[in-house]
């Protein structure tokens, strides 16, 4: 009698309980439950007539809009593997990542279809191009597409460890890395998410954190287990999501820290008033105490803050709340809730363990690194063995993180171990932003290090050895690296030294060029 543990089985039941509920908002577009998983068959069924069978992988570059949230459900009934490509990066991770995952179908919104365009002969695997909105000559149109489909398919047998999405991160390689997210990784997840992060019926969520960004932190499926309304939003505008929040009832929104800072610096004839009431899941970056403060003090907000990863589904610390909390002063629980927390009840175990591999001690000084084993631990990267043994191995996930444990069993992290730059919640690979720039002819030697940033959390400053007799100026260096790469990618600092600082081996202190990161999560 057991049924695999997928998160297609929340849309299974939100179509039978609440067919006539609100399911999403997109713009003038409003469908119900049965509207909107009416429109998910007949797409699988398009995708079915397109020669996608089981375990073939259908890439997406979309910002968040019904098309791109329809995906999450379309594409995975028909046994296919999802592939959500965050719309931000270069043509040449476009086409990396689709020739990597081998995608038989790309789709991409109108705002994408240029610069996929760019790269389409570099696509040789891909059998069919899709435009969600937008299309023209060389592109399928994805509504015509539907609206002429018999919303009946063959949804083949499913197991739970069948993949269900591979998610692409950048971490410390110059390459993006494919993790390979189950169908049990998600349905945890999102069973999790729910057991502690309560959403009830009816409740509406607004999509601030983009849908490819770890599956939208499985709230993609999460909302539909809730039977709450999704409501897109395609890009952040603060005056846009004030008002979404006041004409939706907005309850429920997830962010980064960066967007959190936006939102927080709103100015109040901006934003307006009667915003209250809205439950904030923050990760990505460890939020600062202040931001939360002035968003529940001025706002009325309430805000979580989460830590996880691509590599766990995402979540695998909540900073849950307890009685005793209620008692501290503002500034404490402040400082508090911007810790990492305490295990998920769902998501297994996790430990800070030293150099031998034993837990530290659980007193707020000893620093180790963040392990993680139990049911939202990816099943690996994709096609690359070397890489998912370095991290997984002595039966554990090894973020990377280097953290502390408080006597109340709160992890804290305290740097990275890992070179990873965290900005807008996005990873940036130092490495990959280095390789860049010492393409540049006036570069010697280079460093990039994240420094604080009061806006993106994090922002990559590089630390450049300029040729002998060459010159440039900060702002070249700068312009070369957006001109190569994803411009969030850049570094916005440039500081020019005679020399980096080296080990007796010649390896690059990057300690020194950071003079202190702050404590930050990486997801």
């Amino acid at each position: 009698m057991e049924t695999a543990l997928t998160p297609l089985e929340f849309a299974r039941r939100a179509r039978r309980l609440h067919p006539q509920r609100e399911a999403v908002v997109d713009g003038e577009l409003r469908l119900t439950y049965e509207q909107f998983l009416d429109r998910c068959d007949r797409w699988s069924a398009v995708l079915q007539s397109m020669g996608v069978a089981k375990g073939d992988r259908v890439a997406y570059i979309a910002p968040n809009t019904h098309g791109q949230l329809e995906s999450f459900y379309a594409v995975p009934q028909t046994g296919a593997v999802l592939v959500p490509i965050n719309f931000r990066l270069s043509t040449d991770d476009f086409s990396y990542i689709v020739n990597h995952s081998g995608a038989k179908v790309v789709c991409a919104h109108a705002d994408q279809l240029d610069a996929v365009d760019r790269v389409r002969d570099q696509m040789p695997g891909v059998e069919r191009f899709v435009a969600l909105e937008g299309a023209r000559e060389g592109w399928e149109d994805y509504e015509s597409l539907i609206s002429g489909a018999d919303p009946h398919f063959t949804r083949p047998d499913i197991a739970e460890t069948d993949l269900l999405t591979i998610n692409y991160t950048s971490g410390t390689t110059a390459r993006p890395k494919g993790v390979m997210i189950t169908h049990r990784n998600a349905y945890m997840n999102v069973v999790g998410t729910l057991l502690h992060l309560r959403m009830d019926v009816g409740e509406r969520y607004l999509w601030t954190l983009p849908m490819f960004h770890a599956n939208g932190w499985t709230y993609t499926w999460t909302v539909t287990a809730a039977a709450a309304t999704h409501v897109c939003l395609r890009a952040i505008e603060p005056a846009r999501v004030f008002d979404l929040i006041r004409a939706e009832g907005i309850t429920w929104l997830c962010a980064a820290p960066t967007v959190l800072i936006t939102l927080a610096n709103t100015p109040e004839e901006v934003r307006g008033r009667d915003i209250g009431g809205v439950h904030v899941v923050t990760a990505g970056s460890a939020p600062a105490a202040a931001t939360i403060e002035r968003l529940e003090q001025e706002f009325g907000w309430k805000v979580t803050h989460i830590y996880g990863l691509t590599e766990t589904a995402p979540f695998i610390l909540v900073c849950e709340p307890r009685p005793e909390h209620d008692g501290l002063s503002t500034q404490d629980r402040g400082t508090l809730k911007a810790r990492q927390g305490v295990e998920l009840i769902s998501s297994g175990e996790l430990a800070v363990l030293d150099e031998t591999g034993a837990e530290v001690p659980w007193d707020g000084t000893t620093v180790g690194e963040i392990a993680v084993r139990g049911n939202v631990v990816m099943a690996g990267y994709y096609n690359d063995p070397e890489a998912t043994e370095k991290v997984m191995y002595d039966g554990w996930f090894h973020t990377g993180d280097a953290a502390v444990t408080h006597p109340d069993g709160y992890v804290e992290i305290q740097d990275r171990i890992k070179d990873v730059i965290i900005s807008g919640g996005e990873n940036i690979s130092s490495i990959e932003v280095e390789g860049v720039l010492l393409r540049h002819p006036s570069v010697q030697e280079v460093a990039v290090v994240g420094v604080p940033h009061e806006k993106w959390g994090e922002t990559p400053r590089a630390a450049v050895v300029l040729q002998e007799g060459a010159e440039a100026a900060a702002e070249d260096i700068i312009a070369f690296a957006r001109e190569n790469m994803a411009h969030f990618k850049a570094p916005t600092e440039v500081e020019f030294v005679d020399q980096l600082p080296k080990t007796a081996t010649g390896k690059i202190q990057k300690y020194v060029l950071r003079g202190g990161a702050p404590a930050i999560s990486r997801q």
